[in-house]
């Protein structure tokens, strides 16, 4: 048990402790060497008050510990060796936005028949599995994240007669598909709901997490995170938009309820899900109110209560166990705000909790958020996974991402300017399908797509950057407030799939439900299978070399050069293969350490190797053995 008294190092020694300082030490930019200075890590935490000048209260030491204190489970010690081989761990996922993907009966709206079109396209690139973005019944508030009917599919998409032939498609190409799963919260216009508010001493009104008065948290979409009902005259709580209901998972039959429904969609044949903001089920009991200082440095008041909460690992291995594991079904969990230590607990094999997760710390560099407008540094990205390789461990496996639904475009973060994109865009894939992990990609990232270039907030559709709109409006005024928008809004990666140069990108007939620019002319599917120099085509290449040599899958990983800046390079290799990988990160000229490698210049993203330097965001992969 930690307490007031527990030295630094006693909490750097705590799993979840070290996971939280790091993630404190993130957000103010410093680094931890902070923590592990020898004077430092003796400090008593009862001390920190006082050396903060008040930074660190009490009460804000009080809610650190509590999180740590109901976290007892550590994870296995680090294991060497052998990986034990899943097909999930060698396959390629790839990211649908069904909206955004191709509208097949011209109402300009991405539909379950448009994504049929498109299956050989995929099985071409060199996909084995499909995530598709909810696809089930909603008023879409949140473009299909609040969940009206878990058993239908929304009608803009198709019907379940689709789906099926969607499904059956898929399996015939050898490829597998995966859903979207939504269940921390539910829309509010769902049976389940309405008659919490209509039958409120019937089973469905303990389903949601009601209160006659509502405590601090505030929603991660803006504003207070409580709702009146006035059917109830009480609040109830919703962590994203007033349309997203958040469940009460403490209600075993609500758990009983969502058992039954995974098991019908894989009772289907469905192959595994994605489970959004899975981290977010657990609640502390009693709600109590966040505390203010963590709320101010976090930007978000009452996340100690939920993003890590008491009873996650139960629920986790109860509908692993239930519904899961009866299939064989694929998992990988959405978890915003986890690190590495608890990512093992949630991960690791033995456990029987996920298969994968989404940690989304590489996403900005330290200091950083979504809504600001700055260049990402790629050697933060080169220390991230490192650190992340060097420590996870065989037991856990890493997901490999740097674009979702949910963030801009990597290109346009790292460096816009136009001479560098498309070398840019290889450089990522490189590293994507080179490093150990499942690669995901997301929808246009195989093209090189970027950023859309926004002319005002009536181009916008997302609801998150509709309602940041509004409040920093208020603070900054409307042009700095529209600027802020632009940086993270997560429409830049919900405009249309670029197809063809011809007009609406070739993503449908008629205008589309959110518009694009004019950037599909010089950059799209029919143009890039043409040049064999292209995004799409390097994409095709790289997919094909890690399926033909496992090496790339489950072969160890050397760094080396750690210490030189804009300089990644490594080696992966085993018994029948060495492959070495050498990344320019940034837009410089920079020297070769040593010789230019001795073997096979098996893929670049430069026609042809220059000796002694590297070019700008260069990339090559080299087979020495």
């Amino acid at each position: 048990m930690l307490t007031i008294n527990s030295q630094l190092k006693e909490v750097y020694a705590h799993p979840i402790g070290r996971d939280l300082l790091k993630k404190v030490l993130f957000q103010k930019a410093l680094s931890e060497r902070i923590i592990t200075n020898p004077l430092v890590s003796r400090l008593k935490l009862k001390t920190l008050p006082v050396l903060t000048m008040g930074a660190v209260d009490r009460a804000f030491l009080e809610a650190f510990l509590q999180v740590l204190n109901e976290a007892p489970d550590r994870p296995r010690p680090v294991e060497k060796g052998p990986v034990q081989a899943a097909w999930w761990k060698e396959a390629v996922f790839y990211q649908v936005y069904p909206r955004s993907f191709k509208d097949s009966n011209g109402d300009g709206i991405g539909d379950l028949c448009g994504i049929i079109e498109k299956l050989d396209y995929l099985k071409s690139l060199g996909v084995d599995a499909i995530w598709l973005s909810p696809i089930y019944d909603s008023p879409n508030d949140d473009n299909g994240y609040d969940i009206r009917d878990y058993h239908k599919i929304m009608t803009e998409f198709g019907t379940m007669e689709d789906f099926d032939r969607l499904l059956a498609e898929v399996h015939a190409r050898g490829m597998k598909l995966i859903m979207d799963l939504v269940v921390n919260h539910t829309s509010d216009e769902h049976e389940w709901f309405q008659r919490a508010l209509t039958e409120p001493h019937s089973k469905y009104g303990d389903y949601y997490l009601f209160r006659d008065e509502p405590n601090n948290w505030t929603s991660i979409f803006g504003g207070s995170a409580w709702k009146y009902c006035p059917e109830r005259k009480q609040y109830v709580l919703h962590l994203f938009s007033q349309k997203q209901i958040d469940l009460n998972w403490e209600n075993p039959e609500l758990r009983r309820e969502i058992v039954a429904m995974i098991r019908w969609w894989l009772e289907k044949g469905v192959d595994g899900f994605r489970l959004d903001v899975i981290n977010f089920i657990s609640k502390r009991a009693g709600l109590p109110d966040g505390n203010e200082k963590i709320g101010k440095m976090m930007g978000l008041y009452g996340a100690e209560h939920y993003f890590y909460g008491p009873r996650l690992h139960e629920y986790l291995r109860q509908i692993r166990k239930e519904a899961f594991a009866p299939y064989n079904a694929f998992t990988v969990g959405e978890t915003p705000g986890i690190g590495m230590e608890m990512a093992k607990l949630l991960t690791a094999a033995y456990r029987e909790e996920l298969d994968l997760i989404f940690s989304f710390d590489h996403l900005e560099t330290p200091g950083h958020g979504k809504f600001d407008d700055y260049r990402y540094d790629l050697n933060y990205y080169k220390e991230y996974i490192i650190y992340w390789l060097e420590n996870y461990g065989n037991q856990c496996w890493m997901s490999l991402f740097f674009e979702n639904h949910d963030n801009p475009r990597m290109v346009s973060k790292i460096d816009p300017d136009p001479q560098f994109r498309f070398l840019l865009a290889k450089l990522l894939a490189t590293m994507l399908l080179t490093l150990p992990g499942t690669p995901f990609i997301y929808q246009g990232q195989e093209l090189g797509m970027i950023n859309k270039d926004f002319q005002s907030m009536a181009d916008l559709r997302d609801v998150e950057s509709l309602n940041f709109y509004e409040i920093w409006r208020k603070e900054m005024g409307d042009a700095a407030a529209f600027r802020r928008i632009l940086a993270g809004s997560r429409d830049h990666a919900r405009t249309p799939m670029q197809w063809t140069k011809a007009k609406y990108a070739g993503f449908s007939t008629v205008e589309p439900w959110i518009g694009t620019d004019e950037d599909y002319k010089i950059c799209n599917v029919e143009d890039q299978m043409k040049r064999e120099d292209s995004v799409l085509n390097y994409y095709r290449k790289l997919i094909q070399l890690r399926k033909s040599h496992p090496v790339l899958v489950y072969g160890e990983t050397a760094f080396v050069n750690r210490k030189d800046r804009d300089l990644f390079t490594y080696y992966r290799r085993d018994e029948q293969a060495v492959f070495y990988v050498e990344c320019n990160l940034s837009r410089k000229q920079l020297k070769r350490r040593g010789r230019r490698p001795e073997g096979l210049r098996l893929l670049s993203n430069y026609p042809e190797n220059e000796g002694h330097e590297l070019r700008p965001y260069e990339a090559t992969v080299w087979r020495l053995k």
